[in-house]
């Protein structure tokens, strides 16, 4: 990057002022990752100190069938196909009810887009777990579930959100936003949900009170400027309603578990290369850059791994997600030894050793309890630390 023009970026994020579409690209073009870390470490430190933010919560995905076939992902199942399945109401409470002891406080539900289920399922399940966990927050539903429940239902996104929050519905879940631009999503994306629909759903939404994540997958076709684009639209978007709590980067995942099968479901995977630890973390920070109006920069812990989630925190991340427990999407897909379930314990120490102070939230990112900070390196030293072979 020239130097002038690294001095007046670095100039603009301290005066902090609104970075542009070209600023952006620019950043995206730096080979600077420390600086660029700097900058963005900068700006979580104005917004959020040294807190590092997690909750406990469990992911559950009540059925793998879907009617898309979506050319990046290898969860989907079609009818009759062998490990294609679809919880009942009673399996979904008991998978919910195994964390109780852990003081879950937050369910995430994601599925595929079923072609026989009926709409009545959906906030049936929501009653019967808000039944039985009274004090679980659900985040429950795409934007892209929504408007395949309009589909299905006849309903509006109106009348469908009024009845899943009725049911007990906290937020929606960002997911099936992918990649905005056109140019890209229309290479990886099989259904009808895009832009408009996306940003209508999350826009109502929010007017009804929610505060829902924003996602960006990331690593595949798509180059950094369709991740700029992303970002400035879902910028715009939140200038207007103010209802994004969190943006959550989301590394592509290649398929080395679920092809066993003989079928290959990830049809981009022979010309994709997966995104680096050093593209990751750059994502990271120049999307915290460019979001100025976005509280919150998640680093979804299973989709990067346990290190680069913790050098994420320099990049401009403050949130971990929480303990997840078997997160079926991506994680069946990879072979990186990444775990299920991060408890309690584990994640205040992932902080801890990363140098930052761990707080629990909840799903609308109101503070549970705080944690003392990081023992400070003179107190590490004076202890004997664990040496990892």
């Amino acid at each position: 990057m020239d130097a002038g023009l690294k001095r007046e970026l670095e100039a603009k994020v301290y005066a902090g002022e609104r970075l542009t579409r070209e600023d952006g690209i620019a950043l995206y073009e730096s080979d600077d990752l420390v600086w660029l870390g700097r900058l963005a470490h900068h700006r979580r430190t104005e917004l959020n100190g040294e807190r590092v933010m997690f909750n406990v919560n469990r992911h559950l995905n009540l059925t793998n069938v879907c009617s898309a076939s979506c050319a990046y992902c290898s969860f989907q199942r079609k009818p009759g196909e062998k490990d294609a399945y679809t919880m009942r109401i009673d399996e979904a409470v008991r998978k919910a009810k195994e964390m109780e002891d852990e003081q879950l406080t937050e369910l995430h539900i994601v599925n595929g887009l079923h072609p026989t289920l009926p709409w009545r399922y959906y906030p049936k399940v929501l009653r019967e777990l808000k039944a039985a966990l009274p004090n679980v927050k659900l985040k429950c539903f795409t934007a892209t579930e929504v408007q395949w429940f309009e589909k299905i239902s006849g309903l509006s996104a109106d009348a469908i959100l009024d009845e899943l929050m009725d049911a007990g519905l906290e937020s929606l879940t960002g997911g099936g936003a992918e990649i905005f631009d056109w140019e890209v999503r229309q290479h990886i994306v099989d259904h009808e949900c895009h832009w408009e629909d996306w940003s209508r759903i999350h826009a109502l939404a929010h007017r009804k009170g929610m505060k829902t994540p924003a996602t960006m997958l990331y690593g595949h076709i798509e180059e950094p400027r369709h991740r700029v684009d992303h970002v400035l639209r879902l910028r715009e978007l939140q200038d207007e309603t103010g209802g994004f709590a969190v943006f959550i980067p989301l590394r592509y995942q290649h398929d080395f578990v679920d092809s066993a099968d003989g079928k290959i479901r990830n049809r981009i995977q022979a010309r994709t290369t997966m995104a680096s630890p050093a593209e990751s973390l750059k994502t990271f920070a120049v999307s915290r850059l460019l979001f100025d109006n976005v509280p919150h920069v998640k680093c979804f812990w299973v989709m990067h791994g346990l290190s680069v989630a913790q050098l994420s925190l320099n990049f401009g991340v403050d949130d971990l997600d929480g303990s997840v427990v078997e997160y079926k999407i991506t994680h069946d897909a990879d072979s990186y030894g990444t775990p299920n379930t991060m408890h309690r314990e584990d994640l205040l120490n992932l902080i801890w050793e990363a140098g930052f102070r761990p707080v629990e939230r909840d799903t609308r990112y109101n503070v549970v309890r705080e944690y003392d900070p990081a023992p400070t390196l003179a107190e590490r030293r004076a202890e004997p630390q664990q040496v990892w072979a």
